[in-house]
């Protein structure tokens, strides 16, 4: 998929570091009413150097400006044997053990999580070096949106072939730059303290958008376009529904902005 990975938003942060995790957990929180910031405050002071001292990376935490009461997250891993062993240090640990009662009550349901491997070796998250150190810095005016497509099959048997050559062009020439393209991995989810969604097939495209006006100005484009209007029955013969779209805000730490 060279052409689709090509963006301005992959050029931008390629030159920055590449952090490549072969297995990306994509976990949306859903909140007691009021608690985000507290939640958010958390990852900041505690739970970010903690993971990826017990070998993980937190790619990137974000707010989501539709749903209040939604924490959306993402960390990566080398393999999932490696996932297993992180994951033990760090719930097993001492950072875990001395917050955990404050995270969790926070929380309503955490089980929202997609187990995700990059749909190509060059599709993976290109981040910088390191995250901004200080929550009181300036958060990111940078807008990511997720479209996750729900398949009817694995995206190898045809869908991810016919994303890449007829979808993401379209979308491209009308302003998306996608930063990484995942698809469902079915390896057995061994760590079962963390529940994941299992026997889904998903594609899910991740983009990055300026601001909120270049965003909107995609969307814009879209909703009047022909070519892409025609192609939605085309792409609806893979889907068991509609994308699913969601707007992402960076947090101030967030190391994916």
């Amino acid at each position: 998929m060279p052409e689709l990975m090509q963006s301005k938003a992959v050029q931008r942060t390629a030159a920055a570091g590449r952090h490549f995790s072969s297995i990306v957990e994509l976990r949306r929180y859903t909140l007691h009413p009021g608690r985000r910031d507290d939640l958010i405050d958390l990852f900041d002071t505690h739970f970010l150097e903690s993971q990826e001292a017990c070998g993980m990376t937190v790619i990137g935490q974000f707010r989501d400006p539709d749903d209040p009461d939604a924490f959306v997250w993402l960390r990566g891993f080398e393999d999932m044997a490696t996932r297993y062993g992180a994951l033990t240090a760090f719930y097993d640990g001492p950072v875990w053990r001395a917050h955990r009662d404050r995270a969790n009550g926070t929380m309503i349901d955490s089980d929202n999580v997609l187990l995700l491997h990059p749909a190509e070796s060059s599709s993976g998250f290109s981040l910088p070096a390191a995250r901004p150190a200080s929550p009181t810095e300036a958060a990111s005016p940078a807008v990511f949106q997720v479209v996750t497509y729900q398949l009817k099959r694995p995206a190898d048997q045809g869908f991810h072939s016919y994303y890449s050559t007829s979808v993401a062009p379209l979308l491209q020439g009308r302003g998306d730059n996608p930063v990484a393209v995942f698809t469902s991995e079915h390896g057995e989810n061994t760590f079962t303290r963390l529940p994941v969604r299992q026997n889904e097939n998903v594609l899910a495209v991740f983009s990055r958008f300026d601001d909120e006006s270049a965003r909107k100005t995609h969307k814009a484009a879209l909703e009047n376009d022909a070519a892409w209007l025609s192609e939605q029955t085309r792409l609806a013969a893979y889907l068991t529904g509609k994308p699913l779209v969601t707007r992402l805000l960076p947090t101030a730490r967030s190391r994916l902005r």
